[in-house]
């Protein structure tokens, strides 16, 4: 088991956050140079299996852990609540995915931001649980405009290979790349409420899986073209995962997903503690 239970308080995703602390408990986190971390996620489909909120709850969860970590290595942290009305470029013709334009997303970061900065943050530390490219340059624009116009030092964290695959700049102020990143071993792409995605929440939010339905999966076996294909747009998708997952569901271990976001918070907080220390 790891060192946080993620499902107190059943699974709310406020549990945690600062939507359950008090406005001094809050205002007592900015005058000890608590760092922000935030989670951003979106509403789309993840299979006949897994709950539209996937990339809420994965974020979420992953950020529980960063927090515990963080304070192990003496950088005190509060949690904003995840966002979640994001841009989902890739499933968006699949029922219950819901869309927003960028320019609105990033309105919403800056506004976000600024009530941070108003509050007396200085630091945010944002963190995505989504892969649709347009969403995580969506945040990264949202992350720099939002930082300027706040003044307050604002962050997008993660793995080297993730940021190289959307064409983030090695050395953009406004990106910290973690140390090394979790390894996913398989023989074909799973990148979408495939095994991976699967085994965590399985791990975490057991009872929103419909665990019934997981071992009757077959795995799509798609290699880099297909994967490619996919990502094009929702009528590609459609057409290439009909059933809304990209991986092998079947083939999800809780133990796994265990392993899997325990080693990702761990990069993430390191990352985190050594730029908040400089």
């Amino acid at each position: 088991m790891n060192d946080v239970a993620i499902g107190q308080g059943g699974y709310s995703v406020f549990y945690g956050t600062m939507a359950d602390m008090t406005y001094p408990e809050v205002k007592e986190a900015a005058q000890q140079g608590a760092v922000v971390l935030w989670g951003l996620g979106v509403i789309e489909q993840h299979g006949p299996h897994l709950p539209l909120a996937t990339d809420v709850y994965m974020p979420y969860a992953s950020l529980r852990l960063v927090s515990a970590k963080l304070a192990a290595q003496g950088v005190r942290s509060v949690t904003m609540p995840p966002y979640y009305w994001g841009i989902n470029d890739v499933s968006g013709l699949f029922p219950g995915t819901f869309e927003v334009r960028p320019a609105i997303m990033i309105e919403i970061m800056i506004d976000l931001i600024k009530s941070l900065k108003k509050d007396n943050f200085t630091q945010l530390f944002c963190v995505s649980g989504h892969g649709d490219a347009m969403h995580n340059r969506t945040i990264l624009e949202g992350v720099k405009r939002g930082g300027a116009e706040a003044g307050i030092e604002a962050y997008f964290v993660g793995a080297p290979s993730f940021f190289k695959r959307l064409g983030f700049a090695a050395d953009d102020p406004n990106t910290v790349a973690t140390n090394g990143e979790v390894e996913r071993k398989s023989k074909f792409a799973d990148v979408h409420a495939g095994q991976f995605e699967t085994s965590s929440m399985q791990r975490y939010f057991p009872g929103v899986v419909r665990s019934d339905v997981v071992p009757g999966l077959k795995a799509t076996d798609l290699g880099p073209a297909e994967l490619a294909e996919w990502r094009k747009g929702p009528q590609q998708a459609l057409k290439v995962t009909p059933l809304g997952y990209l991986g092998d569901p079947a083939a999800s271990d809780p133990v796994l997903g265990e392993s899997l976001l325990v080693g990702q918070a761990q990069f993430i907080a390191d990352a985190i503690a050594a730029r908040a220390k400089k």
